[in-house]
Parts: C-alpha cells; sequence; structure tokens
C-alpha cells in the first residue's frame, strides 16, 4: 500500500474518531456543594469506580487498549489511572519516544500519525487515541503526568516540571474525560517544590480539570496539600499490607488494613474536600507486596477496602489487579510483585466484576445526602475485620459487615414508623427481602450464612 492510501486511512480514522468523541463528549466534572462528593457539570451524582491501569499507555498497542478499555466499560468502571510517563526517558509498545533527550521540557511531537511498514504511532498520538477512546466509553482518565520516583530520582526539576504541565494543560485543556493525579506513589514531602510547580500550572492553566495528589502507600494528600487551592479532592493509599506488617516508624498513619480510617480523618480537615482511597490492596498481589511467597488478597479483601471506604463516606473507590496494573503480557521478561497471569486474562478476575455492584448500590438511593453514621451500630462496632461501619441518607441506611457477623441496630435514625429490612450480596449484587420492622428500639439482624471472614453482607434499611 502506498503513502498516499496510508494518508486517506490516517485521515478517516482521525475524522471518524472526532466525530466519536463529539457524539459521545462527556460531562465536566465538579466538586460538590457540600465538599463531600463529586457531580457532573450538569448536577448529577457521580460515583467514582476507578481502576488502575497504570501502564497503559506505555505497554498496550491500539487494540489491546480497546479490548482494555471496553471491558472495563462493560464492568461498569468511569474512571481509569494511568501513568503518562511511567519512566523518564519514556518509550512507548511502538518504540516511539515521549520526549527529546530525555527531557521532559522537550516533549517529542510530531503532527498527525506517522506511519510505516510497522505502523509506528506518535507517542502523545497514542496517548490522545486512547483519551478519546476512553471518553467515547464513558471513561474519565486520571493522569499521573510523571511517575515520583522518576522526579526523586532527580531526572525533574523545577523549570522542567513547568514546562511539561504547561504542555500537558494545552493539550488536555479540552477533553472533558481528564483528571489530573499529581504526584504518583511518593510521600509529598519528597520533592515538595516539584509537585507544587506541577499543581499550580495545571490548575492556572487548565482551571475545569479536577486536580489530586496520588501518595505513597500508607499517607494521604491532606498530610502536604490538603489547603493548597489546586488541589480539588483528597486521595489516600491505604495499600498492600496486612495489618501485623503495618510496622514502620518512619509512617505518621498506622492504620494496618483499616482504610475507612483515612476517610474519617480527612473528614476532620477544613474546607471540606472529598476523598477517596487510590489505591488500596490489589487483587493477586502478594501480602506485603514484595515477598511473593506470602498469601494474595482476594475479591473478598477488595471488597472489603471498598465497602468499609465508602460506607466511611469516600466518594468513590478505585480497584486494583497485579497483572493488570503492570499489563503484565507474555513476553515480559519477568514481572513485578510475582504476577503470574496476564493481564489479557486478569481483567475477569472475581472482584473485578463484582465493583459495580458498590457503584449500582450508591446510586440506587440519594446520593447527595448520605453520611457516614457509626451511631446506627448499637454496643461495639468491632476491631478489625469484625468491624461495622454504617451509613445513610434521610430514609435509608446501609451497614456492612465483613465477616457476617449479627448487626444491632440503634433504631429511628432514619424517617418512618417503620422500615423495610433486605440484605444485599456484595459477591453477586443481589437483594433479598428480611421483613418489616417497627423503627425504635434496637434490633438485632443476623446475616445469612456462618460467621467467617468474606461472608460479607450489607443490611439495607428502608423508610416504609
Amino acid at each position: 500500500m502506498n503513502k498516499i492510501s496510508y494518508s486517506l486511512i490516517a485521515i478517516v480514522l482521525f475524522l471518524a474518531a472526532c466525530a466519536a468523541v463529539k457524539e459521545n463528549e462527556l460531562p465536566s466534572l465538579k466538586v460538590y456543594e457540600n465538599g463531600r462528593y463529586l457531580a457532573t457539570e450538569d448536577g448529577k451524582p457521580f460515583f467514582w469506580l476507578g481502576d488502575t491501569g497504570w501502564l497503559l499507555f506505555n505497554k498496550l498497542d491500539r487494540e489491546e487498549a480497546e479490548t482494555y478499555l471496553e471491558n472495563r466499560r462493560e464492568k461498569g468502571y468511569n474512571v481509569i489511572q494511568a501513568m503518562v510517563l511511567h519512566t523518564v526517558p519514556a518509550v512507548n509498545v511502538y518504540g516511539d519516544s515521549a520526549m527529546v533527550n530525555g527531557d521532559v521540557a522537550q516533549p517529542l511531537v510530531t503532527e498527525g500519525n506517522s506511519f510505516s511498514d510497522s505502523v509506528q504511532y506518535d507517542f502523545w498520538d497514542h496517548v490522545d487515541f486512547i483519551i478519546d477512546r476512553a471518553g467515547e466509553k464513558g471513561i474519565y482518565m486520571a493522569l499521573v503526568p510523571v511517575w515520583g520516583s522518576n522526579v526523586k530520582n532527580g531526572a525533574v526539576n523545577q523549570q522542567q516540571a513547568e514546562k511539561y504541565a504547561s504542555f500537558l494543560a494545552e493539550r488536555y485543556k479540552d477533553r472533558k474525560n481528564i483528571i489530573w493525579l499529581n504526584g504518583g506513589d511518593i510521600k509529598g514531602s519528597d520533592s515538595t517544590e516539584v509537585w507544587q510547580v506541577i499543581g499550580k500550572t495545571l490548575n492556572e492553566k487548565d482551571p475545569n480539570h479536577l486536580i489530586t495528589f496520588h501518595p505513597r502507600g500508607r499517607t494521604t494528600s491532606t498530610e502536604w496539600f490538603h489547603n493548597e487551592d489546586w488541589l480539588d479532592f483528597n486521595m489516600f493509599q491505604s495499600g498492600h499490607r496486612r495489618y501485623d506488617q503495618d510496622t514502620s516508624s518512619n509512617e505518621k498513619l498506622h492504620y494496618g488494613e483499616d482504610n475507612w480510617r483515612y476517610v474519617e480523618g480527612d473528614y476532620k480537615m477544613q474546607p471540606a474536600k472529598p476523598t477517596v482511597d487510590g489505591e488500596p490492596s490489589y487483587e493477586g498481589i502478594p501480602q506485603g507486596l514484595h515477598d511473593t511467597l506470602q498469601p494474595r488478597w482476594t475479591d473478598s479483601d477488595v471488597r472489603r477496602y471498598a465497602y468499609w471506604s465508602v460506607f466511611a463516606g469516600a466518594f468513590g473507590f478505585t480497584y486494583g489487579n497485579n497483572a493488570v496494573m503492570q499489563m503484565h503480557k507474555a513476553n515480559d521478561k519477568g514481572s513485578a510483585y510475582g504476577s503470574n497471569e496476564l493481564w489479557s486474562d486478569a481483567i475477569n478476575a472475581p472482584g473485578a466484576g463484582q465493583m459495580v455492584y458498590l457503584k449500582e448500590l450508591m446510586l440506587s438511593r440519594p446520593f447527595f445526602e448520605r453520611v457516614p453514621d457509626q451511631s446506627l451500630v448499637a454496643g461495639e462496632q468491632g476491631e478489625k475485620y469484625n468491624r461495622l461501619l454504617a451509613t445513610r441518607g434521610d430514609n435509608y441506611a446501609f451497614v456492612y459487615t465483613y465477616t457476617g457477623r449479627n448487626i444491632p441496630v440503634n433504631m429511628g435514625k432514619i424517617k418512618g414508623d417503620k422500615v423495610k429490612a433486605s440484605w444485599f450480596d456484595p459477591r453477586t449484587g443481589k437483594t433479598t427481602e428480611i421483613g418489616e420492622f417497627e423503627n425504635t428500639g434496637v434490633h438485632e439482624f443476623d446475616p445469612p450464612g456462618e460467621e467467617k471472614n468474606g461472608n460479607d453482607w450489607v443490611l439495607i434499611l428502608d423508610s416504609i
């Protein structure tokens, strides 16, 4: 095929993509007026259901990216967290470089797609393609400009950061499905000046997109940036360790697996800003992360992190899978964190398909009026895996148990003389009615099955 034919194909594909984006353009996102949730520009609730596809831009070609995005769309995900630059310098799957001489201040941009016998796509055109395909599928892209380790290692200084952030802002300010994740698995106290420059530059030159900071494990953005004008919402990384592995004396917060405690802490901050667990324990990753002989986190653990944090007041949740986050492929020379699965198989892991049930549950009742309310729990709220987490609106209440323990409820916390009680199964999304009860006093509800880890249920109370 000659060069003219290739050019015609490129033009047709480009015009088709532009038309599709315009037709399927997503609404911009904003912080809701109460400072606790996100909403679309037309005021509709936005429940963040994210996935960590960190190496999406680096390792997947266009056909693979289409497969991944379509799978996540089908499973109800509406946010993908991905690194723009995993390394400095960076090269994509087609062998094209992101920058000139490893300098982030000099992005290597060519006009349009460059075709050759190997169909080698320009790095930034490839990023554009994936962002636009995600938008067509109703997915927002939460972009990490440059992963934190590169800044920590001295590959990006303040001057380079300002030029690079300006480039990103200018290139993507008109695409509505963009969210900025400053940082990238790093403490805000490390290279603070660079993170401030990136945050301020993005906010100044691209004021219509939300910005947060993705921190190191067992830390939260509130520790460094809560009062910054550029930070629209907080993000914490509850991390990958068990209770007994959370022993580092260098860390401020010793919460173990209790990711709900980060939400509880963020709720005390002023001014009020939304918060979300942007990186909990991944499905299929070794407990503690580095020792591949350790047991691996499962779908039940993922559910626990999700329901705990959301019921504590988070505006959504980000799921992760060991193989998917690194896009582990058959031709990789080894893998990180003992991944023994291909990304193309792991996208269908049990936990990945169960997350949508949480999203559907939270959107099934009035969203913006919801508040965390532990006073719903009568008596002991429980420690570690026995912890009960409760949330409610005016006419409904949800209480989550990870172990299937009995749930004693202080009735009368929602409106109505009577309530209808139901069990919601986080594994299947199915709801089973229990019956009607007087909305006074204390009533104890006994979940189905025996009490054990992973026999998790949500008690639903609805006003009659």
